[in-house]
Order: C-alpha cells, then structure tokens, then sequence
C-alpha cells in the first residue's frame, strides 16, 4: 500500500500537463501511485497519459467514455486510491521537489491526522509568483494537533482541494464525495474540516496553483457560476443538527457572503447580463441563512441591504472617472493618429464581407509561408472568396503578377482590415486591429518551437527584448484558430498563448509541398540554382542569435567549401533579419557559395538540397518531411539554451530530439560529410524518430484542411491524416553517397558558372 495517492482530473490541459505528471513523479519519496483521470478530454492529454502509464508503473490511467466533470474524476480517482493519504492535484497545478518527504515526516510526527494543511503558492502567466495569504496562520499552528472547533481563525484558509492531504480511511470512512459544477472544492473543503478530529499544518510551500489566463472554468463566464448558491445551500444543510458546529455559522456565513460578492464583481465569471439576476439570488440567499444576530461589515452591506440600483449607482460614478481619465488620454492623439482611427471606426461600422479574406506574413514580407499555402489552396477549392495580401511597400515589386494587394496604412488597407470575415497571418496582426465578431482570425505560425515562445520567453530577456506580453496576448485574443503541425506544437501553443482559440491539429500548410511534389519539381528547383548535375547541395540555414546584433557567421565557409571539395555545393541562408549580408554576398561573388539568403521559397530551396544543416531554425522540422538528411552544426548550444531557452535538448543524441549528426566545430562539420556519418545508418535511424515526433500531421493536406474547415465551414469529420510509412516525399535530387569517405580536394572554388546562374 503507498503512502500517497495523487488524484489529476484532466480535462484540456495538455499544454501543462507533463509538467504536472513530472512535477509528482520526479519527488524523492517513491512511496506513490498517481491516478490520473481523462475525462473524456477531446486534446491530447489521454493521450500524454497512456504514454507516462507505459514507461511508469506508479501511474493509473482511467479514461472516462464522457465528459463528467471535475468533480466526479476527482471521485472516481478517490474510489481506486489504495494509499495511505489522498492528494488532489490539477492537471495544469504542480507540486515542488522534496515536497512529499515533507508532508510525510510531519505525518509521522502528528501520528496521522485526518487532514493535513501546507502552503500554496500563486504562479501567473506574466512570469511572477506570488505568496499566500495564509503563511502566517499555518505557523501559528506549530506543531499543534487540533479540531475547528479549537482553532476556529483556521476557517479562513482558502477553500480549494489541492492544499492538503486526507487520510484516506478518514475521507472514505464518512463517504465525502464532489458534487457537480464549480466551487465543488469549497464545499468538501468545509465539510471535511468541520468533521475532522485532527488537524495539522505544515509551513511550507508544496503546491503550485497555476492561473491561467484562459482555459480554466472559473473563467468561463455564464449562468454556471449560479451553482455557487446551491453548494453554499448544501455546506449549512450539513450545519444542522451539529449543534457542537453552531458557534461557527457567523464565520462561515460571513466567508459565504464574501465569495458571492467576489463572484458578482467579476466579469469573467458572471457577464454584466447577468448580474441583476445574481445579485437577486444573492439577497435571497442571504436572508434565508444570515444568523441570528448578525452585523454585517460594510463589505457585505450590498446584500444585506438589497437594491441592486444602490450598487449600480456606486459603481457608475467610479466609471464616470475612469471615462474622464480615458478622455484626456485620446485627446493627447495626434492628428494623424485620429484620423486614421476615424477612418477604421467607420468602417467597422460597416458590414463584413463575407467573401473577402485578408491574408500576411512575416510582418507584410511578402506572399510568403502557411498563407501562401492556404491562398492557394483557397483560390481552387474556395474561389469565391476575394483574397487580398497585406504586403509593406519596399516588398510590393516581389508580390506575384495577379495577387491583389494593399499596403499597411492606405485607405483601402484599413477598409479591407475592418471589413474583412477572415484573416489569416503567421504572425499578428497590428495592435489596432479589432476583432469584430463574426470574423475568423487564424493564427497558422511560422514553425515548429525548439526555442521558448510567447509567454516563456519571460523568463529569457535577450528573446524577450522588450516586448510587452499584456499587448502580446491581447493580439493573441483576437485568434479564432491555431494551426499546428505535430502533438508537441499543440501542446506548447496552449501553454504558452493563454486564450481562448481552437488547436486545429491540420499539419502546417507550407509543408505540403514536401509530399505532393515530384522529380520535375525537384529537378527545376535545382536548376533555377545552377546546381550542377551529380553534386551533392547543402542548405544551411542557421536562425539568429537573440544575444547577438547582427549576422555572424558560424562557420568558414571558404575553409569549408575548400575541405569538402567539388563534390559538394553549399546553399546559405540566413534568417531573414539578416538577409542582405555584404560578407556573405563577397562569398557569393567568389564563387565559394551560393547565396540564397533572399531566395523567395524556403520550400524550393529545400526540394533542390540533397542535405540540410541547421542549428535551432524550425527548418529542420519542415525539411524532415522529405526524409532526407540533416545535420546540426552548433557551436554556441550553452549560450543559445541559457539565453533564449529550449523545450528539449537537440543535442542529447537521443531519438526524437536529435535529427542526425551534431558538429560544434568547423573541423567536426567537414569530419560529418567525408566520414560519411551523415547520410549513415545512425543518422537514418535518428531521422525516422524525429520524424516520427513532429511530422505526424504534414501528410500533404494541410492547406486543404484548413481551407475546408475555415472557408467551406466542414467541420467534422476532419481529413484523416496519411500513415508516415504510406506517404511518398519529394523524390531525392541525387544518388546520395551512403557510409563512404569523401576524399579532400586540392580545389578551393566551386565553378564561377555555378554562381553566375544561381538567383540573389
């Protein structure tokens, strides 16, 4: 029998899911069993479950057939429990190492209570934690075992379930047990510490309690916050008869009185609609259960007194001020400024047009990236929808003949921008974008994340640089949908862009290209480089360096170039900050390489390369669709991980976070390709896993998918994704010398014929 049994409702959390499992599992007590309940959550979270249960014998998966609710998984984890002890954890909720060691001596020391209390911590999405309010008070408990009854200022912990331990004979032995819909945990919370005879509290801080900034239900504003009557209604019920409890009513009913006016205030969970009505109940409830000699302080007073226009009329006169406030910052607006919000609220006073799409990338780069697929794909499938690019001015000649555009800032800008029913970007929008209602923003991104994204970059400043995370998620509350090409993205959008908007698991549309072209496509790819015929090409495409200002070469490219020989051809590009580089087009020039830096497709360079090399770009998770080889070159990699942070270790060697051969050096680079071990058995090997890990969805249907879903409204049943082993990637450009060292060549230049055909 262990010690400790950890209960997990999981219900969509599957962004912080693992680090919930780790968090338990990880303890250096091992005297555990988790029981983790699905409820019937339709993310991946069953399935992140059923793979921690198949490597952990300490892990019970139970899946529910449907969705029950928070409460009853929370009991159907109770009722398999066999520990000594019971500890309720949420999905998205972690507990701190050494936390169980803790817990389990005081245990011994108190001779088993029935509940023991700890401290919590509140951990928010901006990156901050903050202290509980009741440290103080759990001290003051020293080493005191107690009833409610003896320490009755003990009725002010906060009221939620993953706070404390109960013994398991205790909590089954008077059949304790969540009722349905929210502030079920206050409830038991109450209950079973008016019925405890043994209370102890250890100071300390064991639980994590995570605030999401979407997701969560008590953030989910409605009528479904009304059940917190019904649940109150229940705990007094439990009151009678306990005449030992009586002296307790007027703390309770005071900390009753108190959530119900937190709930009132607070829009996300009960909308201005209504707030009349619950305001209503409030007064009702109130006097139906106020005891007997009881004076209100002036907190309570709205429901003590009743009268909602009272209330109404408080509250108008503070949104009087905020209004004058607010009123004397427009009027600082320049004049350019006004007139063009002038010209946008007109327009938004307009209708949407239902057939206009309004698509972007890479801040107006350019027809460019998922968008690009999807317009596509949206002209054959959806061709009654009107496109048009947003497109910035010095890339306006790049836009291809016959894709309408407009540039940011123009009259028709903003009314296209305002009248628009769909807009898709793999970036964000401007911040003075409104999202009007009816209209469908998708969000389709620009890569797979090996590096920390939104709201993780907190904690890096060198990728953080200043940027605003409130504004940020403010742009990210306009998403209607997130596109997402492999289990692992899905997982860190949810986490790290806390809102609202639907995960479409479609594959990234860009990708499609990979499976869907042929040997003609391949073969004109290299032949608009001026690949010669029976050389190997190279793609290295590095990303940038958030510490760094600048390009700065990572490897000698003439050493290289030298060393390797004439068998193979490098292709360099940098990320497109960086494009534009004069070294590197004095290379170009000399014929050592080819500079592809301003090439218009990423996806035709990567059809033309027999391998590619990368460091931490999300190229590498596209390019692993062909099944060809890759090799990381990273030179910097401690640097790069403490200072924009990584989601796992590319370097580990181990299959499924490295795709192939690593070399830190120049002298390791060359080794790779004239040893061979790039395109060896082992590299092979660590591609199928990689592949197997992030390129489940790119089956060649991306764009369709999303062009189905969005603009042809099908929602179900989605496209079913094509098995890795049936799909047939891009043919490769050339017979790839296989396990065989290259020999040096005395040639230091590839063939000046070779640069003057290739594109800048």
């Amino acid at each position: 029998m262990p010690r400790f049994s950890i209960i997990v409702p999981v219900h969509k959390v599957q962004g912080y899911l693992r680090e919930c499992l780790d968090s338990v599992l990880s303890q250096s007590f091992p005297d555990t069993e988790l029981i983790a309940v699905d409820d019937a959550s339709p993310d991946n979270s069953g399935r992140i479950l059923d793979e921690y249960a198949a490597r952990d014998t300490r892990v019970t998966v139970v899946h529910h057939d449907r969705n029950l609710g928070v409460g009853a998984s929370r009991n159907t984890g109770a009722e398999r429990a066999t520990g000594d002890y019971l500890l309720f954890l949420d999905g998205d909720d972690t507990i701190a190492p050494g936390s169980l060691d803790a817990i389990a001596e005081r245990l011994k020391q108190d001779e088993d209570p029935d509940i023991l209390y700890f401290d919590h911590v509140r951990t928010y999405w901006w990156d901050s934690a903050e202290k509980s309010l009741f440290g103080e008070l759990l001290a003051s408990a020293g080493t005191d075992v107690f009833r409610i009854t003896d320490r009755p200022e003990f009725l002010k912990l906060f009221a939620m379930t993953s706070n404390r331990v109960y013994r398991r004979d205790f909590y089954q032995g008077h059949g304790f047990a969540f009722s349905d819909g929210i502030y079920e945990d206050a409830l038991v919370s109450y209950m079973t510490m008016l019925t405890a005879e043994r209370i102890s509290c250890l100071n300390r801080v064991v639980l994590e309690y995570r605030q999401r900034r979407a997701g969560a239900s008590t953030r989910s504003p409605g009528r479904n916050h009304f059940v917190i009557f019904d649940q109150y209604t229940r705990l007094f019920a439990f009151l009678d008869g306990k005449e030992h409890l009586h002296g307790l009513r007027p703390q309770l009913f005071e900390r009753a009185v108190t959530h119900l006016l937190f709930c009132l205030g607070n829009p996300e969970r009960i909308p201005p609609q209504l707030r009349r009505e619950f305001f209503r109940l409030g007064v009702k409830w109130y006097r139906q259960h106020v005891p007997a000699g009881f004076v209100p302080s002036a907190e309570l007073r709205p429901f003590a007194r009743g009268g909602y226009g009272r209330l109404r009329l408080a509250e108008r006169t503070a949104g009087t001020l905020r209004g004058i406030a607010k009123r004397r910052r427009n009027a600082r607006r320049t004049v350019t400024q006004r007139f063009k919000a002038a010209l946008y609220r007109y327009q938004l006073r307009r209708p949407l047009d239902p057939h206009l799409a309004v698509y972007a990338a890479y801040w107006d780069r350019g027809v460019a990236c998922n968008p690009a697929a999807i317009f596509r794909k949206q002209q054959e499938l959806a061709p009654h929808i009107r496109a048009v690019w947003v497109v910035r001015k010095s890339d306006a000649d790049r836009v291809p003949a016959g894709v309408d555009h407009v540039v940011p800032g123009t009259r028709r800008y903003w009314r296209s921008l305002a009248r628009a029913t769909y807009l898709i970007n793999n970036v964000n929008f401007a911040n003075s974008v409104v999202k009007r209602p009816g209209s469908v923003h998708v969000q389709t991104h620009h890569g797979t994340p090996l590096k920390k994204m939104g709201i993780d970059q907190q904690r890096y400043p060198a990728s953080a640089n200043g940027m605003s995370f409130r504004k940020l998620l403010d742009r990210v509350d306009r998403w209607d949908l997130s596109l997402s090409a492999n289990p692992h993205s899905t997982e860190v959008w949810e986490r790290v862009y806390p809102s609202s908007f639907r995960q479409l698991e479609s594959g990234y549309p860009r990708n499609d290209v990979y499976v869907t072209a042929g040997a003609a496509e391949v073969e004109a790819a290299r032949a608009a480089l001026g690949i010669p015929a029976g050389r190997v090409a190279i793609l290295y495409a590095p990303t940038m360096r958030d510490y760094q200002k600048g390009y700065v070469p990572r490897l000698d490219f003439a050493r290289v170039c030298r060393e390797l020989g004439p068998d193979f051809v490098l292709l360099a590009r940098t990320h497109y900050f960086h494009a534009g580089d004069e070294a590197l087009s004095e290379l170009h020039d000399r014929g050592l390489v080819i500079d592809v830096s301003r090439h218009p497709s990423v996806e035709e360079l990567c059809l033309a390369a027999d391998a590619l090399v990368t460091d931490y770009s999300s190229i590498m998770f596209d390019y692993a669709n062909l099944d060809r080889p890759i090799v990381i070159h990273a030179d910097d990699w401690p640097v790069y991980r403490a200072s924009r942070g990584v989601y796992f270790d590319l370097l580990s060697g181990e299959p499924g976070d490295t795709p192939g051969p690593v070399s830190t050096s120049d002298e390791e680079f060359v080794r790779v390709f004239r040893d061979g071990d790039w395109n060896s058995p082992r590299s092979t090997e660590l591609r199928d896993a990689f592949r197997a890990r992030f390129c489940v969805f790119d089956d060649g249907r991306a764009a369709e998918r999303v062009v189905r879903h969005v603009f042809l409204g099908e929602d179900q049943p989605p496209l079913p994704y094509v098995p890795l082993a049936d799909r047939a990637p891009a043919p490769a450009p050339s017979e790839l010398p296989a396990g065989r060292p290259l020999l040096p060549s005395p040639g230091g230049e590839l063939g000046k014929d070779t640069a003057s055909s290739s594109p800048t």
